[in-house]
């Protein structure tokens, strides 16, 4: 069971991600809505990635186009140009982008949980979302990401869990780190 506080908790260090791995803070007008449901959601490839503790199961599903405006979008943010931007070079900016997100989040949940692991991202199909029942899932959060009017992500967060979870979010501490790999 997870409580309502933990549920909060998840759900805002998602959009923390998201504001600082997924847009560009210094140019960017973002607009992040919670949905019921993944209707509108119609992007055709999700980037996968799971953080695990002997506690939950996190899985984050960023649905994205290969349209103009999201390589564009991406190139802005791997400050490369978009004429570089070919098909593996666009895959591999979703994937470091969904690496360094995911990191953030994994490195903030570190602090509430000391044992937690992250897979690397994968692409998936669409098809694979209308799935997600099978999960036995304790927490799912749809959320619409809207970037300058003309980039749009959704974001799907599913969270299974072990044990009994509960913990809160220092909310006045905002990570703002690139979500970087740390050596030991």
């Amino acid at each position: 069971m997870i409580s309502s506080s933990a549920s909060d908790g998840f759900d805002h260090l998602l959009v923390q991600g998201i504001k600082n791995h997924l847009v560009n803070q210094d140019s960017d007008i973002c607009e992040i809505v919670v949905q019921n449901d993944l209707t509108n959601a119609h992007q055709p490839y999700l980037a996968v990635l799971t953080i695990s503790s002997y506690l939950f199961r996190l899985m984050v599903f960023i649905h994205f186009s290969t349209d103009d405006a999201t390589r564009e979008h991406l190139a802005i943010l791997s400050k490369t140009s978009v004429n570089d931007m070919n098909e593996q070079v666009f895959m591999d900016a979703i994937c470091e982008r969904a690496n360094m997100f995911c990191g953030s989040l994994s490195h903030d949940l570190s602090r509430s949980f000391p044992h937690i692991g992250m897979s690397t991202p994968n692409i998936v199909d669409r098809r694979c979302a209308s799935h997600l029942d099978l999960l036995n899932l304790a927490h799912i959060r749809h959320f619409k990401v809207d970037v300058n009017d003309t980039v749009f992500f959704h974001v799907t967060l599913c969270v299974s869990d072990f044990e009994k979870l509960d913990f809160v979010v220092d909310r006045s501490a905002e990570d703002v780190s690139g979500g970087e790999l740390e050596l030991f």
